[in-house]
């Protein structure tokens, strides 16, 4: 675990462009003393030219009911985490996504009921902020349990030895687990997109999981059948916390399932009736899966 975490350690404190540096700190300052720490993760990633592009960060605050002055939000952040808004910053499109530090922890174990946190932060990402040197500490231990995680995990079904077959054997079943929109070489991509890195933190978590393949197998279902539950719940709430989110949902399904999808005025004036339709379409056509 000590190798992992400082792999971790070094990859998360990297600079990033002055415009996310901007944006982080535009976003802490919407939480004020409830801000702990934001990271900055996603393809945008390993882009240098980000206009155009929506660009993906976790929030992490001290506590629900600090952060918000509306209760409700407060309630469904705990119920139904994390809850999702869109950003914009010196003409820079973000959408982030906000958890306690204890959920932000909780979400990166093994023991987590869905794929969402720990998938993401076992591929690269960039602490950009953070409020103290604590809080600095606390994501750097957390973001350090989502590679052991997604590696345990998938060491029983992969089909090799190898830690980057078993690299792919994660992210494959991880994009099982929602409802995505990328298409099926998507888990591919990451790993292919930086392979050196894939096989060092193979071989910093050297672990050897007493996981049978059939209880691995049940695992990964139960993640499966709760996170495509999680994903509609998450979906339906983002109609009330993002504005515009579903032209949001149809820009990314386009962007990444090569769909034309065009909305109505009807669709936009009730976006949770028309993501509920819309997305069980989806998933029959194929392009969400």
């Amino acid at each position: 675990m000590n190798d992992v975490k400082a792999l971790v350690a070094e990859e998360i404190l990297q600079p990033v462009h002055p415009q996310v540096s901007a944006m982080a700190e535009a976003l802490a300052a919407l939480y004020g003393p409830a801000a702990r720490a934001v990271l900055f993760y996603g393809s945008c990633l390993r882009e240098d030219q980000l206009d155009g592009l929506m660009l993906d960060f976790y929030v992490l605050v001290s506590d629900y009911r600090a952060a918000y002055a509306k209760s409700w939000l407060a309630l469904a952040n705990r119920l139904i985490p994390p809850n999702v808004f869109p950003f914009a910053h010196n003409g820079l499109a973000a959408k982030y996504a906000v958890l306690s530090e204890a959920d932000f922890a909780a979400l990166n174990r093994p023991e987590a009921k869905t794929v969402s946190v720990w998938a993401r932060f076992a591929q690269p990402t960039r602490l950009v902020w953070s409020a103290d040197a604590a809080a600095r500490d606390r994501t750097l231990d957390a973001v350090a349990q989502a590679a052991p995680t997604a590696f345990a995990l998938a060491q029983p079904v992969a089909n090799s030895a190898d830690p980057i077959e078993i690299w792919r054997a994660a992210f494959t079943r991880t994009y099982q687990c929602e409802l995505r929109a990328e298409r099926t070489a998507r888990p591919d991509a990451i790993v292919e997109a930086d392979l050196a890195r894939y096989q060092r933190f193979g071989a910093a978590v050297h672990l050897s999981t007493t996981l049978t393949r059939p209880a691995a197998e049940r695992r990964w279902a139960k993640l499966r059948r709760r996170g495509k539950w999680m994903s509609v719940l998450r979906l339906a709430k983002a109609s009330l916390t993002f504005a515009g989110g579903i032209d949001y949902l149809a820009w990314k399904i386009n962007r990444h399932a090569g769909t034309a999808i065009v909305l109505t005025p009807w669709q936009r004036r009730h976006p949770l009736l028309a993501a509920l339709v819309l997305v069980p379409r989806l998933i029959r056509q194929g392009a969400v899966r």
